[in-house]
């Protein structure tokens, strides 16, 4: 028997310095990850991403 959801609740908590909207991200974040260190990490994510994605397809 399917289950129908007729409202759904979001709330989020921000922290942090209020911004312009459009506004893009630093180079360097807080922690200090520069672009190098920043490129390796986006690049692992893509990596992952993209095997989760193989997985589903050969199901």
């Amino acid at each position: 028997m399917p289950i129908e959801i007729k409202e759904l609740h979001i709330s989020i908590a921000v922290n942090g310095q209020p911004g312009v909207a459009g506004q893009t991200t630093p180079l360097v974040d807080a922690q200090g990850v520069g672009g190098a260190d920043r490129e390796a990490l986006v690049a692992e994510c893509v990596e992952q991403v993209l095997q989760i994605l193989r997985n589903k397809g050969e199901r």
